[in-house]
């Protein structure tokens, strides 16, 4: 017995689908995407610099008027602590908001048509997000070594601490953005984190309960604030610096890769 198609069914000729470009190689793509973000942002860069600036800058003066200046473990804790806390408003909490944003407007569905890895898109915007930071950071780090009586010969650690706080921090603040179901929640998330970042950053550990001090521990820009106070102090323990640095390292990896699962679950539900 033949099965005969329906008299409305027309049948077609099988037409072979074009071929899709190929996925960009990580590094090129990368690149791409942070000079499109940083041309962006670009516009947005002095009050995104001064905002982040002044409100640490603020800290480190009302600071002033309850910590004693000179060389001494809190002092060095406000004055690193406020120099990264400019990163984490940035990568943090600006980030977080971006990401979320993105996602409630459909603008990720733009970046899951480019045929570029999922790791370039969340990189090359934590990577424009981060680079406006460092010089609020240096400002802010100047100022407080000034009105505390700290030796300014070792600022120069800000440029790896910069670097490895923002990137474990952005993709925190990636992440938030990500994976919060309304836009609303990941501002709220980056305002949490950017606060957290904050009051367990800025103020002395030695004045905290031990239990703060656990949370201080898992919040990753407090390895980047450790590494930059101990710089403070008349002879460094640069092997400490060092361990500091290479934990915030690895947690920055740690949270771009969980940024970069995020971005491919919003991208593909």
């Amino acid at each position: 017995m033949t099965l005969l198609s329906p008299p409305s069914v027309v049948a077609r000729p099988h037409v072979q689908a074009a071929p899709l470009a190929p996925v960009a190689r990580l590094l090129p793509a990368l690149a791409a995407v942070y000079r499109a973000q940083l041309a962006r942002a670009r516009v947005a860069r002095i009050p995104l610099m001064f905002v982040a600036s002044f409100q640490s800058i603020g800290i480190l003066v009302m600071m002033r008027g309850v910590v004693d200046p000179g060389d001494n473990p809190s002092a060095r804790a406000v004055v690193a602590g406020s120099s990264v806390l400019v990163v984490a408003f940035v990568a943090l909490n600006l980030l977080a908001q971006y990401f979320g944003r993105l996602r409630a407007t459909g603008g990720l569905d733009h970046y899951a048509t480019l045929p570029v890895p999922a790791a370039s898109v969340v990189l090359g915007a934590a990577g424009a997000f981060a680079s406006f930071t460092l010089p609020g950071s240096l400002v802010t780090a100047g100022i407080g070594a000034w009105l505390f009586g700290l030796s300014w010969a070792h600022l120069w650690v800000l440029l790896a601490v910069v670097p490895l706080a923002g990137a474990a921090l952005s993709g925190l603040g990636a992440a938030c953005g990500l994976l919060a179901p309304k836009q609303e929640i990941a501002t709220m998330l980056g305002q949490l984190g950017m606060s957290a970042a904050l009051l367990l950053g800025v103020l002395p550990p030695g004045h905290l309960p031990t239990a703060v001090q656990w949370l201080r521990d898992a919040l990753p820009s407090t390895y980047g604030v450790e590494a930059f106070a101990r710089t403070f102090a008349a002879r460094p323990d640069w092997a400490a610096v060092c361990a500091d640095l290479a934990v915030c390292a690895g947690v920055g990896v740690l949270s771009l890769t969980l940024a970069t699962w995020a971005y491919r679950r919003a991208t593909t539900r």
